[in-house]
């Protein structure tokens, strides 16, 4: 045989080998969705040309390139050399953008892991903090649902980092985490009046048009969604952490509605979870005040959510009848945290229907943890505020009474000055319950002394916020003497 004709045979012996090479590909392929041993999609109409390089010609080898950049990493991170492995963390994705534990274990490890190596660069800013773990939340919500926007996985780690990172208090830049938040919402939502949720709907000003877009474009949130989240679950502050932990969760669980081949029963359940956890956060301190003398917010519980906080409570026990027990404490610590609030926001009428509805709900449970006998036919509703209250403070005895009576007094005229008038009379009436209470109560004894009159306490209060020297600044101390002389006795 010539070496012309050998070299005919090859190329005709190659092409035939690659022809059954793709033929069998494909075959394979239809085999591996079937058995659901695939994460493949269909081709992104956006795909960056790097992510399209590296899916075609790689093939195969991506997993054994995407493996060794993964070790080398985590070398990175143990020598903190953070800047690098983020740019290996942004390879990985690429090598791997369907295997959801590559964006899941990146954006936490920018979270969680690398934010707590800064610390703070002066009291209370916790800015370079910050920056990593709004990088691990753009990592999921730009990139990781781009390319996966059917995994529930990746929707309940977005709402987990808005419901813990951002809104609980476990890092010490909480407070710094939300502060930033608010000015990123501000533009969209309104930094003092909040923006009407119909005009990102239907804006009708370029200011609106501008709103919406930045809504869509940056944050990959949708309008309509927004409205609807809002109305099944609101009102919500959307300039709040735990409002869009909630928002998260309900997409996805949108997507597990359209996609029920896709999901597992402990994804949905996560999902749920966080709504109704997340509920509770933002009827706890879902209403932000603002307090202009002091330039920033000030977080009161948000009342009017009362009624849905307690029928996603509800839902959820009823959707999970094998965790109700667990779902139930925190519900019957809901209700007893939701009665008490109403309370001392002087609305009793409301905190009354509740502590009943406690009662019906969790007859043989005790209320006052103190009290192994405070079943709810045993208590009355003054007898647990109290003791909630006292149980806060610690304090029984005249003095520590008398620390709390100024406490109370203090935190109603505090409420006075930013116009919270409503949290203001409900500290004052808590206030002079107590101190009647405490009267009706204490007998003489050796070493007792009385408890001085309300007025005279109270008086006392007032005239150490106004002093000159050592109480409150000069400006909020005009707003108190104005707003006392004119709405609050």
């Amino acid at each position: 045989m010539n070496a012309r004709l050998k070299k005919i045979l090859l190329v005709v012996l190659a092409a035939a080998l690659l022809a059954g090479g793709g033929f069998m590909q494909r075959s394979m392929n239809g085999d591996r969705q079937k058995l659901g041993l695939t994460r493949l999609e269909r081709p992104l109409d956006n795909m960056p040309p790097v992510l399209a390089f590296t899916t075609v010609a790689l093939g195969g080898f991506r997993g054994l390139i995407s493996n060794a950049l993964w070790i080398r990493a985590n070398e990175l991170q143990e020598n903190d050399k953070f800047f690098e492995m983020s740019q290996l963390a942004d390879w990985i994705t690429k090598l791997e953008p369907h295997f959801v534990q590559v964006w899941l274990v990146q954006a936490w490890n920018m979270a969680y892991n690398i934010s707590v190596k800064f610390k703070e660069n002066g009291p209370g800013d916790y800015t370079d903090r910050w920056r990593w773990v709004s990088r691990g939340i753009e990592l999921l919500r730009d990139e990781g649902l781009k390319y996966n926007p059917n995994e529930l996985l990746l929707y309940r780690e977005l709402a987990w980092f808005f419901q813990h990172k951002m809104g609980a208090n476990l890092d010490d830049g909480h407070m710094f985490y939300k502060r930033q938040w608010i000015i990123q919402m501000s533009p969209i939502f309104g930094s003092t009046n909040v923006v009407p949720l119909e005009s990102l709907l239907q804006p009708t000003d370029e200011a609106g048009r501008e709103r919406t877009n930045l809504l869509i474009t940056k944050f990959k949130m949708s309008p309509e969604k927004v409205a609807e989240v809002d109305k099944e679950f609101g009102p919500l502050d959307w300039r709040l952490p735990e409002t869009h932990a909630i928002y998260w969760a309900q997409v996805g669980l949108q997507k597990a509605r359209e996609h029920p081949d896709r999901i597992k029963k402990d994804d949905i359940m996560t999902l749920r979870r966080v709504t109704y956890q997340s509920m509770q956060l933002a009827f706890q301190r879902g209403r932000l005040i603002p307090n202009y003398f002091l330039k920033r917010f000030e977080y009161g519980p948000n009342l009017a959510l009362i009624p849905k906080v307690n029928a996603a409570y509800e839902e959820q026990m009823a959707e999970s009848p094998e965790n109700a027990d667990h779902i139930g404490t925190g519900h019957r610590n809901f209700i007893r945290e939701a009665a008490y609030q109403l309370y001392i926001h002087n609305r009793e009428a409301e905190a009354a229907k509740w502590f009943k509805y406690l009662g019906q709900k969790y007859p043989n449970k005790i209320i006052i943890d103190a009290d192994t006998n405070s079943f709810p036919r045993n208590v009355t509703l003054d007898e647990f505020v109290f003791a909630k209250l006292a149980e806060a403070i610690g304090e029984t005895d005249q003095r520590g009474m008398k620390s709390i009576l100024e406490a109370l007094i203090t935190q109603s005229y505090m409420a006075l000055i930013i116009d919270d008038d409503e949290r203001a009379a409900g500290f004052m009436s808590l206030a002079r319950k107590a101190h009647a209470r405490y009267n009706s109560k204490v007998t003489a004894r050796a070493g007792q002394i009385d408890m001085p009159p309300f007025d005279e306490i109270q008086k006392e209060v007032l005239k150490n916020m106004l002093d000159p020297d050592e109480g409150l600044p000069d400006e909020m101390a005009a707003r108190l003497a104005d707003r006392k002389s004119t709405r609050l006795n």
